[in-house]
């Protein structure tokens, strides 16, 4: 085993370095990344203990009792007479790590060697456990901040290590390795430990926060170095299909966007709108027409009937290609440069809106009414594109009041409303542009459609009924609010309409979430005026609110799951135990009432030893060696006594925490096999039921239930092969209503699953035979990342509405799901 060269106080830096046991170009290499780590970290911890030393005294004068003061002045006093100690204690520990960098583990004990004696089972001391788990999340919450660069670390050090890279908690120089050379370093400056606590959260906000800069810089020097010069992280993109392959049947054409979903908060990726509206498959090329039909459709509009975009196609001109009405140099811009950053191509998006008139048209003439002998008619005057947005306006600026049992505002409401207003001031022959009146149409489908899969009580309704102006007006301002696959004001109406989706449950939806979305969407009705930087900037609001809930919900989730874990490893200990005292039995009877001791008291020691050390610890072989010794004196009634074989059983039995009497009369019947008279049977018996067994719940056994079918057993391995964090929407009851919960964790050994909510909490625990049974029978199934979003959910099932009048109903595989 690799000496530990604990730095000495008269060491210059790098001794310890400069002497371990490496090859010296590695040495050298080190040798810089520790002068980097040494003058990049320095002035961050600096400001640290000075930052830490303020907020001391701050909370000193706000006190609220001398008591309370005094300790944080004497934390302040050792504070400044301890800290000089404080950054060379953190570079030692740095560099030792660096130093110990090829360092092996302990080789095992040779046979010969006399075995340590096992030490007692004590429970953890609170401080540490206290520190450990502050220490523990600060440290993750950067590796999930760190990206690519702590990756590239990983490689880069495993060539230094002559290894397989690092796994990102064992990263040298990373968030993990640099917590503990705080703990260390800490230690050094002796502060109580509500003072440690405060000190590692300005570590976090001095240094963590910037671990990413540090992180790019060494990756820097490495490079520098010759360390994988170059490396760069690539993420796998799946190849374009072939145009062979497109005309293959849906079904057997794989999508990224069908993997399992594992984002909170409905932050999937969000889907092609443009060419989900094309017919086209998520990841497919360029098509040849619309709805997938070679060639393109027939009979399309005309541009002075045509609805969206007609216009435009009967000119030839594509979409976002010319100046439009209304709309300002910025926004035809950002129009154009939204229709070309979407995953569509130009021609993908042309014919998305050539499928987009066809579908209205063919929507407007199934749902007419039946035509009937009227009066002439004023002949139509369709105004210019700013007086319908200057009505809109005047519409927003209104506040919205509903009598109590009066209805909810719709988008068709919308539309009258504007219309009325616009006959009131321009005749009554006022009519709308077809584009407008297009989208009119999709947003009226799009609302109802959202409106299904959104409570009826939710809070989100309100704010959806206060937000249909500005989207009304973003949707006519803006054609690429139909086709962009990030369009910002959808992304405010998704994040609305997630906030009360119907999978939700009570204990789901977030307050704070809902009380920030109300402010948010107040201040976007105030303030939209056709400028799309209010929609970005709410969601740039909203998405900050929403990181601060992943990260509370990540925090329960980890809790949830390391209990989980834990009581998983103790089921498996319990089966452990359970499978040495019958091979120890060897088919032998024990007397009745001893079997129930080694059963109980016994195989709780058996049990946490398991746990604590493993089968192949010389604890468990000394545990195994006492349970055969226990099973040959209690079976042959002419075995004499075993006192070291009862000092051993009653100290075991302590350690686990029986009380001194229990364990002592424990002892003496297991050590012997002529009865105890001390402790009668009634008493001890009557004490050991009433204790709790270690791993009872856990290690239940499971009701036996028939054989999986074909498509069960298909579905229990896809489910051992699902991410950990997958979303599964449950049915709940026969009226179909679903649930999602988060598969948070399994075990692959003992089935175990632990589902939570989208704050973190836990909600179910299954197997995973009973999972596979449910996702057999409908009642349970994967949300895949085109499934994860309300709003893309909804778009689907608007289109489905719209092919369906149409008479085409041949949706893609994504909008069948839906």
């Amino acid at each position: 085993m690799a000496a530990t060269n604990r730095p000495r106080p008269g060491d210059p830096p790098g001794a310890v370095l400069a002497h371990a046991a490496l090859p010296a170009r590695v040495r050298a290499i080190l040798g810089r990344v520790h002068a980097l780590a040494a003058d990049q970290l320095g002035p961050w911890l600096a400001s640290t203990l000075e930052a830490l030393e303020t907020q001391l005294f701050e909370e000193a004068e706000s006190a609220r009792s001398s008591t309370a003061q005094a300790e944080r002045l004497d934390a302040m006093r050792q504070l400044r007479h301890q800290r000089a100690a404080f950054l060379p204690r953190f570079l030692g520990e740095l560099e030792n790590s660096l130093a110990g960098l090829r360092a092996q583990p302990a080789a095992a004990t040779p046979e010969t060697e006399e075995p340590a004696p096992a030490p007692a089972l004590t429970l953890v001391e609170d401080n540490d456990l206290d520190r450990a788990i502050v220490l523990r999340e600060i440290a993750r919450r950067q590796v999930q901040r760190g990206g690519n660069e702590l990756l590239l670390l990983a490689q880069r050090f495993a060539v230094l290590a002559a290894r397989p890279a690092f796994d990102l908690e064992q990263l040298p120089l990373g968030p993990h390795a640099l917590a503990q050379c705080l703990r260390a370093a800490g230690e050094s400056l002796a502060l109580p430990l509500d003072a440690q606590l405060l000190l590692y959260r300005q570590f976090e906000q001095h240094v963590m926060d910037r671990h990413g800069e540090f992180a790019q810089r060494l990756n820097a020097v490495l490079d520098q170095a010759g360390v994988l010069p170059g490396l760069v992280y690539a993420p796998y993109r799946a190849p374009r299909v072939a145009a062979q392959q497109r005309r293959t049947p849906p079904a057997q054409q794989p999508s990224a966007r069908q993997a399992p979903a594992t984002g909170w908060h409905g932050q999937g990726r969000g889907m092609a709108w443009g060419r989900a509206l094309a017919g086209l498959p998520p990841t497919a090329g360029p098509a040849t027409g619309p709805l997938g039909a070679p060639g393109g459709l027939p009979g399309e509009v005309s541009a002075g009937a045509g609805p969206m975009g007609a216009a435009g196609a009967a000119s030839g001109a594509h979409p976002g290609d010319g100046p439009r009405p209304g709309m300002s140099a910025t926004q035809q811009a950002g129009t154009a440069g939204a229709a070309a950053g979407d995953d569509a191509s130009g021609k993908e998006v042309e014919a998305a809106f050539v499928a987009m008139r066809q579908l209205l048209a063919a929507h407007r003439e199934a749902t007419r009414p039946a035509a009937a002998p009227t009066a002439p008619t004023v002949p139509p005057v369709v105004l210019p594109a700013p007086v319908v947005n200057q009505v809109l306006g005047s519409l927003q600026s209104l506040p919205l009041s509903r009598a109590r049992g009066q209805r909810r505002r719709t988008m068709d409401d919308v539309r009258e409303a504007t219309l009325a207003r616009l006959r009131q001031e321009h005749g009554p022959g006022a009519a709308l542009p077809p584009e407008h009146e297009d989208a009119f149409d999709l947003l009226s489908i799009l609302y109802r459609e959202i409106d299904n899969q959104v409570r009826p009580d939710a809070p989100a309704q309100d704010l959806l009924e206060r937000l249909q102006v500005p989207l009304a007006r973003a949707a006519l301002e803006d054609q690429g609010f139909f086709v962009a696959e990030r369009h910002p004001a959808r992304e405010l109406l998704n994040t609305v309409a997630e906030s009360g989706a119907a999978w939700l449950g009570d204990d789901d939806a977030d307050p704070q979430l809902v009380q920030r979305l109300d402010q948010v969407v107040q201040r976007v009705v105030e303030a939209y005026d056709g400028n799309p930087t209010v929609f970005e900037l709410a969601n740039q609001e909203i998405q900050e609110q929403q990181r601060t809930l992943q990260r509370k919900a990540e925090v329960g989730e980890r809790r949830q799951v390391e209990a989980a874990r834990g009581r998983d490893r103790l089921a498996t200990a319990k089966q452990q135990a359970d499978a040495a005292i019958q091979a120890c039995l060897a088919g032998r009877k024990l007397p009745q009432f001893v079997q129930a001791l080694v059963n109980q008291a016994w195989a709780d020691v058996l049990t946490l030893t398991a746990a604590r050390h493993g089968e192949d610890s010389p604890q468990w072989q000394e545990r195994t060696a006492a349970t055969a010794r226990i099973v040959e004196v209690t079976c042959d009634p002419e075995a004499a006594p075993d006192p070291e074989l009862g000092t051993q059983i009653e100290g075991a039995l302590r350690q686990v925490g029986y009380h001194e009497d229990e364990a002592g009369a424990i002892a003496r019947r297991l050590s012997r096999s002529a009865d105890d008279e001390v402790t009668s049977r009634t008493e001890l018996t009557a004490r050991l039921k009433a204790r709790a067994r270690l791993g009872e719940d856990a290690a239940r056994p499971r009701e036996q239930l028939p054989p999986r079918t074909a498509a069960e057993e298909t579905c229990y391995q896809q489910a051992r092969t699902l991410p950990f964090g997958t979303w599964f929407e449950f049915v709940i009851n026969q009226q179909g209503e679903l649930r999602r919960q988060r598969l948070s964790w399994y075990s692959p050994v003992t089935d175990h699953t632990l589902f939570v909510n989208t704050r973190g909490q836990k909600v179910a625990e299954h197997s995973l035979d009973a999972l596979a049974r449910m996702m057999a029978a409908g009642q349970a199934r994967v949300v895949t990342e085109e499934r994860s979003r309300l709003v893309d959910r909804a778009w689907h099932a608007t289109l489905r509405v719209l092919r369906g009048l149409a008479g085409r109903a041949d949706p893609s595989p994504l909008e069948a799901g839906a």
